[in-house]
């Protein structure tokens, strides 16, 4: 009997599909977390304990999901978080990633260690774009990322403070990815991964020319690979970044500045005091030091220091439209999602992405609808039991 092929619905469904399309260690770069991985379970599990308190027979006629974010009208109170090498999952990802964004009326955030570079980025869409930074030792290169991501047309950087130094991350371990192995194990098993996934090898890897990384080209002497330019990032990033540094940063950039990595009420207000316009309360969605509480768990205790002082949003865990709308009943302004959009483009495409962008929105419709509200600003704890 043929096998039925069923249509992807969930963000597992998508994950299932990145899974048989990805090359094994491109998969557990993009699915996997630091060390035992427990942040990274527990990122979904803590929405998951999350319990909504259905309401009846209250008007929800007429419901809108439309919410406003630095200055820009959006679909639904969702961006897409930046994930370093989505260039590497589907062909052009970040552009590809841009234009579904733009097209959905929400924001796509650009990883610094991205396969393209601001600028095709910049010019593959519309609407929202955010560019995300790495503080590096050469404050050269760092002010000219700046200036090209201003030039580009981003409205918002975004700082990631949470990798002052990588985190290990054993799945990359284990299948070479992160360098070990020596060099003929590494190719031997990126050989063998790419003949066993020849639709990803013919599109992206020939196709999309995922080698070089474009943010940081200019600044990579002699990089043909991404195990070049991942060695130098590696090395690049500075380990002294400190808050005295935020105001360096604002000599460069003149608009909201949002720094991701917030895990901590004493941070947040620290990160108000410095004026930062937002906060991405998050926890590198478990990449980097295993064994802390989830981004959802600190976004009450966060909230109640800072709400009303920033913007609030949330990243690491947020698997469905009811995600979302939990997010925003824990005190955020939005929440953000990585692995989920890169699952669906890397197993679905373009097309993945833009259905999987109107599940979550309709998972939040239907959700608002059963918990009594018709507009974002009406979501507040009293939809939680």
């Amino acid at each position: 009997m043929p096998t039925l092929t069923l249509a992807p619905a969930s963000v597992t469904d998508y994950r299932r599909l990145a899974e048989r399309r990805l090359p094994r260690f491109l998969f557990d770069y993009l699915d996997g977390g630091a060390y035992a991985e427990v942040t990274l379970a527990r990122n979904v599990r803590d929405f998951e304990r999350l319990e909504l308190h259905q309401r009846i027979l209250r008007d929800v006629s007429a419901r809108s999901a439309k919410t406003h974010l630095f200055g820009a009208e959006l679909t639904l109170p969702l961006a897409l978080s930046p994930v370093g090498l989505s260039g590497m999952m589907a062909r052009r990802g970040e552009a590809a990633a841009r234009r579904i964004a733009g097209v959905f009326g929400i924001p796509y955030c650009l990883s610094t260690l991205s396969v393209c570079s601001v600028e095709e980025t910049a010019a593959a869409g519309t609407g929202p774009l955010w560019f995300q930074l790495y503080m590096l030792r050469d404050r050269g290169a760092c002010a000219d990322l700046i200036r090209r991501a201003r030039e580009a047309g981003a409205s918002v950087l975004v700082l990631t403070v949470d990798l002052p130094v990588v985190g290990t991350r054993y799945r990359d371990v284990r299948n070479t990815m992160s360098g070990g192995g020596g060099s003929w194990a590494r190719l031997r098993r990126g050989l063998i991964s790419y003949a066993l996934h020849p639709g990803w090898a013919l599109e992206v890897g020939l196709g999309g020319k995922p080698h070089i990384l474009g943010n940081v080209a200019p600044y990579v002497k002699d990089a043909t690979t991404p195990a070049d330019f991942s060695a130098w990032a590696n090395a690049s990033l500075d380990p002294s970044v400190s808050w005295a540094d935020l105001a360096w940063i604002r000599a460069q950039w003149p608009g909201p500045l949002v720094i991701k990595g917030i895990l901590s009420p004493e941070d947040a207000q620290e990160a108000v005091r410095h004026g930062a316009d937002g906060i991405i309360v998050s926890n590198h969605g478990g990449r980097q030091l295993d064994g802390v509480a989830s981004s959802i768990s600190m976004l009450p205790r966060i909230a109640e220091k800072v709400s009303g002082q920033t913007t609030l949003i949330v990243d690491g865990g947020v698997r469905s439209g009811q995600d979302v709308l939990k997010s925003l009943a824990l005190g955020a302004n939005a929440a953000m999602i990585g692995r989920p959009w890169v699952y669906a483009l890397a197993g679905a495409g373009e097309a993945g992405l833009h259905a999987q962008l109107n599940a979550f929105l309709g998972e939040f419709s239907v959700s608002m609808a059963l918990t009594g509200v018709t507009r974002t600003d009406q979501i507040k704890r009293a939809v939680l039991d």
